[in-house]
């Protein structure tokens, strides 16, 4: 990916931050791109990583953007499943949208189904965190299925211009029926709301020396519904995203990874989200459809987004990557978790 941040600005700003006068213009190291939301920038000698944001997935101002992942980064801290904050940059100075100093953890990607127990018990420590009486100002999902259509429905729009066939956009059109249906008449109690990570798919994960998973793209914390956090985890486009030998994850496999997770919950909070793990499902796998169906539209139309900004590689991957998931046959295959003969069952 071109890298778009002036390193000799994001220098002077690193350098006028409390105990960092003495980091040298050499000792930053621009990290292989694996997305498309920021830049990344190793501080070498400091074990921290500067993360330099191109867009606002949120849609937000610049400050308010910055702001808003720093909160993110600092409310999961005390799970011990996400790197710390160590600095925040504010937008100006040659930095448009600012920058955020985070502790650069030291790992190897995730690696699924082997490392599956170990994003249980991470997204768990996340989810046992207590949930404040005031918890702007983050995203609060007052009501998690609600909250979670009306993202759909804000990126649904762009479903029209997806690379789709007629196929593909009847059976859309009928998830997104279904999750109105669900939002109209939920079939079960309210769904529990906690801090959850929101873009947890296995690309966000790396794997420490001890063993731990570290859920390491944070900015996109709110409160809602965590079974949204576990179905990002092995959905076959969320397993696929970032990883371009990955295989999907097989029933046994899903299975075993939701019940680590449910059994690392207190009790009382994984009998009340257990039946929502199968519908959150459904309606996770309708919001990366229409995130992907967002991409695709703004990636050519809107400058910010703009797939020649990216690697050419990685922009060829991406695009290769939304092509398949609206694919006849990919739609098939993950429709038939709750459609086909043989659905997921409950964990």
């Amino acid at each position: 990916m071109p890298l778009i941040v002036d390193l000799d600005r994001l220098h002077a700003a690193i350098v006028r931050l409390p105990g960092m006068a003495g980091v040298a213009p050499d000792a930053l190291s621009p990290l292989a791109a694996g997305g498309v939301a920021h830049d990344h920038v190793r501080i070498l000698g400091t074990g921290l990583l500067a993360r330099v944001p191109r867009v606002s997935q949120m849609a937000m101002a610049a400050r308010d953007n910055l702001l808003y992942q720093a909160e993110c980064f600092r409310r999961l801290a005390a799970s011990g499943a996400t790197p710390r904050l160590a600095g925040v940059i504010e937008p100006g100075c040659g930095l448009p949208m600012g920058a955020l100093l985070v502790e650069d953890v030291a790992g190897r990607p995730a690696r699924v189904p082997a490392d599956l127990p170990a994003i249980a018990t991470a997204l768990a420590a996340i989810h046992r965190l207590p949930v404040p009486a005031e918890r702007a100002p983050l995203v609060d999902h007052t009501d998690p299925v609600a909250g979670t259509w009306a993202v759909i429905q804000g990126q649904a729009v762009h479903f029209a211009a997806a690379p789709a066939s007629a196929a593909v956009r009847a059976a859309l059109d009928a998830e997104c029926a279904w999750a109105a249906a669900l939002v109209a008449a939920p079939p079960h109690p309210p769904a529990p709301r906690t801090l959850v990570g929101t873009d947890t798919h296995p690309g966000n994960f790396l794997i420490a020396g001890d063993g731990r998973a570290m859920f390491v793209d944070a900015e996109k914390a709110l409160y809602g519904t965590p079974a949204i956090d576990i179905a990002h985890v092995t959905l076959a486009t969320s397993v696929l995203w970032s990883a371009p030998d990955a295989t999907p994850v097989g029933a046994a496999d899903i299975l075993a990874f939701e019940r680590a997770w449910l059994a690392e919950l207190p009790a009382d909070l994984g009998n009340a989200l257990r039946p929502w793990v199968r519908p959150m499902r459904r309606l996770t796998w309708l919001r990366s459809m229409s995130w992907f169906a967002r991409w695709w539209v703004l990636s050519r139309d809107d400058p910010a987004w703009s797939a020649a900004a990216l690697d050419a590689g990685l922009a060829d991957h991406i695009r290769g990557r939304v092509r398949q998931f609206f694919t006849d046959a990919m739609v098939e295959a993950v429709r038939a978790e709750w459609l086909g003969p043989d659905p997921l069952p409950a964990p």
